[in-house]
C-alpha cells in the first residue's frame, strides 16, 4: 500500500506539468476578471478548504473540483452579484461559463462507471479462458494503469489551482496573460503531491473497500477508464472530479459483474450526498469568509 501512494504522490506531481488547458478554463471561464481580486480568490480558497477537510475527516471522497467551483461562484456573487459570474460559454467542446463547467463535473462520473464496465466486460472476455496464474499479470499492469491515472489527475487537479493563480495575477496586473509562472506549477504541484502523500489514506480506504470488493481484474478496469475519462478531460481544459470518476469507475466495475447487491449502496449514497452538497456549501461558506474579511478590515 505505501508503495502505490508513493507512486500516486510521484505521478501526481509528474502530472502538473502535462499540459495548461485546465488551467485557462478556470482561470477565464468562470467569473468576470474584473471580480477575480485576491480577497474574492482568498474566500473561495477557504471555502473550499475548509468543505474539503469536513469531508476527508469523514473519510467522504468529495470533489476538491466542485469545490473550487463553488468557492469561486460563492465569493464573487457575494461581491458583484450574479453578474460577476459567467454562467454559459463555450468554446467547442472547451467549457468556458459555469454551466458547461458544471456539465463537464456531471457528465464525468457517468462516462467513468461505463468506461469501467466496458473494460471489465472485454478482460473477462479475453481472460475467459485464463487460470489464476494470470493474476500476476494483472497485477503487474495495474501498476501501468494507476501511474497514468495519477498523471492525469496531476494534469487535471493541479491545473485547477494554478488556474486560480493566474486569474490572480492577471486581475492584480502582474502578468498581461493566463499563462502561470513556473513557480505558481511547481508549487501546486508540490502542494499536491504532500496531499496525496500526507492525507490520502482515508480517501484510498473508501473508494478501494467500502464501496465494492475490488479483485485485481476489477481495479484494471477501474483505473483504465478513470485514467481515459480525465486524460481526455484534461486535454479538452474540462476541469472534472478525479475522485467522483474513480468511485464511479468502481460502482461500474461492480456492475460489470452484474454483483448489484455486493456493491454497498448506503456508501455510495453517503458521497451522492456530499457531492450533492458540495457546491451550495461552498458558495456558502466562501461568501461568509468574503463579507466576514471585509468587516473585520
Amino acid at each position: 500500500m505505501e508503495s502505490s501512494l508513493a507512486m500516486a504522490t510521484a505521478f501526481n506531481f509528474i502530472g502538473a506539468f502535462a499540459g495548461t488547458a485546465v488551467a485557462r478554463t478556470i482561470g477565464a471561464g468562470l467569473v468576470d476578471e474584473r471580480t477575480t481580486t485576491q480577497a474574492v480568490v482568498a474566500a473561495a480558497l477557504i471555502g473550499a478548504i475548509t468543505w474539503n477537510l469536513i469531508t476527508w475527516y469523514l473519510g467522504l471522497p468529495s470533489s476538491s473540483s466542485h469545490a473550487l467551483v463553488g468557492g469561486l461562484a460563492g465569493a464573487a456573487i457575494a461581491d458583484a452579484g450574479l453578474d460577476a459570474v459567467n454562467w454559459v460559454s463555450f468554446d467547442g467542446w472547451r467549457p468556458l461559463g459555469m454551466v458547461g463547467v458544471l456539465v463537464a463535473l456531471a457528465i464525468s462520473p457517468v462516462l467513468g462507471a461505463a468506461a469501467a464496465l466496458l473494460v471489465l466486460r472485454s478482460l473477462r472476455f479475453a481472460l475467459r479462458r485464463a487460470t489464476r496464474r494470470f493474476e500476476g499479470p494483472v497485477r503487474d499492469v495495474q501498476w501501468a494503469t494507476a501511474g497514468l491515472l495519477a498523471v492525469s489527475q496531476g494534469a487535471n487537479d493541479v491545473q485547477k489551482a494554478v488556474g486560480v493563480v493566474a486569474a490572480v495575477l492577471l486581475a492584480e496586473g502582474t502578468t498581461s496573460s493566463l499563462d502561470a509562472p513556473f513557480s505558481a506549477t511547481l508549487g501546486a504541484a508540490l502542494a499536491m503531491a504532500a496531499g496525496t502523500a500526507l492525507g490520502g489514506w482515508r480517501i484510498v480506504r473508501t473508494i478501494g473497500r467500502r464501496i465494492y470488493d475490488l479483485r485485481p481484474v476489477d481495479s484494471l478496469a477501474s483505473q483504465s477508464g478513470s485514467a481515459a475519462v480525465v486524460l481526455c478531460a484534461s486535454l479538452a481544459g474540462a476541469p472534472v472530479s478525479t475522485t467522483h470518476v474513480v468511485a464511479s469507475s468502481v460502482v461500474g466495475a461492480g456492475a460489470g459483474r452484474r454483483r448489484w447487491s455486493r456493491i454497498r449502496w448506503a456508501v455510495v449514497r453517503e458521497m451522492g450526498l456530499a457531492w450533492l452538497l458540495t457546491i451550495p456549501a461552498t458558495a456558502a461558506l466562501a461568501a461568509v469568509a468574503l463579507t466576514t474579511w471585509r468587516w473585520v478590515t
